[in-house]
C-alpha cells in the first residue's frame, strides 16, 4: 500500500501544472478615419409643356362700366391671335421663336432637356461617390479575409 501511495504521489509531481486561463475584457476602440461625404446634389427645375389642340379662350378686354358679351378681334386681350388659335398653335409659335424658326417637338424645351441630362450626370456622380464611401467603410470595418470572424 505504501508503494501505491508513493507511486500516486510521485506521478502527480512529474506533471506540469495546468495553465491558468486569464480572461481580460476591455473595449478596443477602432480608430477609423472619417470619409468625406459626397458633395450635395444640386438639381434644377425643368419646365414641362402640356400641348393640345383645344382652342384658347381669347377674352374681351375689360372696359370700365361696360362689358360687352361679344367683341371685335381688335378689342381682345391678344388681338394678334387669329380666330380659332389653339394651344398647339401657340406652342409651335413659341418654339419657333425660341429655336430660330425651327420646331423640335418634345415634351419639354431643349434648354430644359439639357438641364435634365446634366441632372442625370449629377445623380450618377452622387451615387458613385456614395458607393465608394460604403466600400471604404466596409473594407475598414470587416476583418481581413485570412482572419476568421469573431462572431
Amino acid at each position: 500500500m505504501a508503494l501505491g501511495l508513493t507511486l500516486t504521489l510521485t506521478g502527480c509531481l512529474g506533471r506540469s501544472p495546468e495553465p491558468i486561463v486569464v480572461t481580460n475584457t476591455s473595449v478596443i476602440k477602432n480608430n477609423i478615419p472619417i470619409q468625406a461625404r459626397p458633395k450635395q446634389l444640386v438639381l434644377s427645375d425643368v419646365k414641362w409643356y402640356v400641348v393640345s389642340e383645344a382652342r384658347i379662350t381669347n377674352p374681351c378686354k375689360k372696359i370700365e362700366d361696360k362689358r360687352p358679351k361679344t367683341c371685335d378681334l381688335s378689342e381682345r386681350e391678344n388681338p394678334d391671335w387669329p380666330e380659332g388659335y389653339t394651344y398647339l398653335d401657340r406652342f409651335l409659335d413659341e418654339m419657333k421663336e425660341q429655336n430660330n424658326g425651327e420646331v423640335v417637338f418634345v415634351a419639354t424645351s431643349v434648354g430644359d432637356y439639357k438641364v435634365m441630362a446634366e441632372d442625370m450626370q449629377e445623380l450618377k456622380r452622387y451615387i458613385t461617390e456614395l458607393k465608394d464611401v460604403v466600400v471604404y467603410y466596409r473594407e475598414v470595418t470587416m476583418p481581413p479575409k485570412d482572419e476568421p470572424s469573431k462572431d
